[in-house]
C-alpha cells in the first residue's frame, strides 16, 4: 500500500511511519521542514496543511493517509485557541478535500481522550458522550466529525484513534516534549532541569500507552478501513497511574530521586482510564509495551542512548 503519513517527524508519526515502512507499505512523510529526521524508507514531502496550496500533488495518489500533523497541549490551547482550530480542524479538512477528489482512500486520524473531557464513569468507552473542555479537545472532536462526514458519502473509509497519554520511546528516539509528564520528570533525573512541577498534590490519574503499541494501532487500523465506514477507537493501556505512581516508577527504574514541586491546581479532568475493549475485539490490538515500567524504561534508555 502506497500510504502518506502527515506529522511524520514528531513522536508518534515518526513511529508509525518506521513500522508501516518494517511491514512493506511504501511511506511517504509530509513534514512542514526539509531538515527533520524521517525513518530510513520513508520519502519525504514538504509542505503544510495550513496553506493547502503548497501540498505536492502526490496526495492525491495515495491508497491511504495516517493523518498526525495536529497541536496537541491541552493547556497551551487555552490560550491560543485560533491556532488550534486552525491546525487541527483546518489542516485535516484540506486533507480530506485531496481525499475527496481521490475516492476509495483510507483515513487513519490521530484522536484524543480529550474529546471527553471530564467522566463521572471510568474507565470511558467510546460510548461516552463527547465532552471537550479545551480548545483542543473541541478541534480535534470537530476533525473526527468531519472525516464521519466525509466516510458517510462512500469517498473514503476512516478510523479515529483516541490515544490516551503516549509515552515510551523507539530505541534512540527519546520524547522531548517536557509539557509531559514523562519527559520532564527524566529530564530532572538526567539533570537537565531543577525539579518536577506537579499540578495539584499528585493523585491525578492517567492511562498510559507505549509509542509502539500506538503505531501498531495505526498500522491495524489503516487496513481495517472500509469505503463508507467511520470508527472511533480507544488507545490506552486500560491501567490507570497515578502521578505519584509514576513517580515512583521513573526512580525504580533510574535508581534517582526526583525532586519535585506541587503547585495550584490547574483545570484539568482528575481521571482519565480507557476502555479499550473495541479495538482489542474489533481490530486484535494488544498492550504489549505498556506497563508503566517497560515505558519508562525504553523511555530512560533512549535519553541516554545519544
Amino acid at each position: 500500500m502506497r500510504v502518506l503519513v502527515t506529522g511524520a517527524a514528531g513522536f508518534v508519526g515518526y513511529a508509525v511511519a518506521a513500522l508501516l515502512v518494517d511491514c512493506g507499505h511504501e511511506v511517504m512523510g509530509l513534514t512542514r521542514s526539509g531538515t527533520s529526521a524521517l525513518p530510513q524508507g520513508v520519502a519525504r514531502l514538504e509542505g503544510d496543511l495550513r496553506t493547502p496550496e503548497t501540498l505536492p500533488g502526490a496526495l492525491a495518489e495515495v491508497d491511504g493517509v495516517c493523518h498526525l500533523a495536529g497541536l496537541t497541549k491541552v493547556r497551551q490551547s487555552r490560550g491560543s485557541p485560533v491556532d488550534y482550530w486552525r491546525t487541527n480542524l483546518g489542516g485535516t479538512l484540506a486533507l480530506l478535500g485531496t481525499l475527496a477528489s481521490a475516492r476509495g482512500g483510507r483515513l487513519v486520524l490521530a484522536s484524543t481522550c480529550a474529546v471527553y473531557g471530564e467522566q463521572a464513569a471510568q474507565p470511558i468507552s467510546e460510548m461516552a458522550a463527547v465532552a471537550p473542555s479545551s480548545p483542543y479537545g473541541t478541534s480535534k472532536l470537530a476533525a473526527d466529525q468531519a472525516a464521519a462526514d466525509l466516510a458517510a458519502t462512500g469517498a473514503i473509509g476512516a478510523i479515529s484513534l483516541r490515544a490516551f497519554n503516549v509515552a515510551g520511546a523507539l530505541p534512540g528516539r527519546p520524547d522531548r516534549d517536557t509539557s509531559r509528564l514523562i519527559p520532564q520528570l527524566l529530564a530532572v533525573q538526567q539533570g537537565q532541569a531543577p525539579e518536577l512541577v506537579i499540578n495539584g498534590d499528585g493523585t491525578a490519574v492517567r492511562d498510559f500507552v507505549h509509542v509502539a503499541d500506538m503505531a501498531t494501532a495505526f498500522v491495524l487500523a489503516l487496513h481495517a478501513c472500509k469505503p463508507g465506514n467511520w470508527r472511533a477507537y480507544n488507545v490506552g493501556s486500560g491501567h490507570p497511574s497515578s502521578v505519584q505512581e509514576v513517580i515512583a516508577t521513573a526512580e525504580a527504574v533510574t535508581g534517582r530521586p526526583v525532586p519535585r514541586q506541587h503547585t495550584t491546581a490547574a483545570r484539568e479532568p482528575a481521571t482519565l482510564w480507557a476502555d479499550s475493549t473495541r479495538i482489542h475485539s474489533e481490530l486484535g490490538w494488544q498492550a504489549e509495551k505498556s506497563s508503566l515500567f517497560e515505558i519508562i524504561s525504553d523511555a530512560w534508555a533512549a535519553l541516554n542512548s545519544e
